[in-house]
């Protein structure tokens, strides 16, 4: 028995936005698909509770992000679906640390580095996708702050309320 006919898909406007990536409506493609890739495509874009168009746009850009900084990876969490390191941290906390760091430049680099324990080469990577996608960190920067100073107001009223 010969193999399934590939099934098409039709990568067309999507316009939402979901974790850290934005998408916008530009352009109409068809690509044809293996019909089993496209069973799994289904199946894992109804898990998710979103179109098979927005499951391919993500992951084809997260995809390409990848591949343009290897070392980057994509995972889901309580704030999204956000971009980290392989072997370390998301980029936000990496990006938060070198904001604090001492020194410019490389000496930056080296504080940041030996503060989050990480290897230097690492917080380069951090700091290169911080720079391609400038308004996306940016933001993410903005929420991770927000969320740090909630979470010391929290323990701040915890702490009163069990010292009374």
């Amino acid at each position: 028995m010969g193999a399934a006919p590939a099934a098409p898909i039709c990568a067309s406007g999507v316009a939402l936005r979901r974790g850290t990536l934005r998408y916008m409506a530009i352009a109409s493609t068809s690509y044809r698909l293996d019909a089993e890739l496209k069973r799994h495509l289904a199946t894992h874009a109804a898990y998710e509770g979103i179109t098979e168009t927005a499951l391919v746009t993500r992951l084809l850009e997260e995809g390409l992000r990848m591949a343009r900084f290897p070392g980057i990876v994509f995972r889901d969490g309580p704030t999204g679906r956000r971009p980290g390191l392989s072997a370390g941290p998301d980029i936000v906390e990496v990006m938060s640390g070198v904001r604090y760091a001492v020194g410019r430049g490389e000496a930056k680099i080296r504080d940041a580095a030996e503060q989050m324990g990480l290897p230097e080469r690492l917080i380069r990577l951090a700091v290169d996708y911080a720079s391609a996608y400038p308004d996306e960190v940016e933001e993410a920067l903005a929420r991770y702050d927000a969320a740090l100073d909630e979470a010391k107001a929290m323990a701040e009223q915890r702490a009163r309320l069990l010292a009374s």
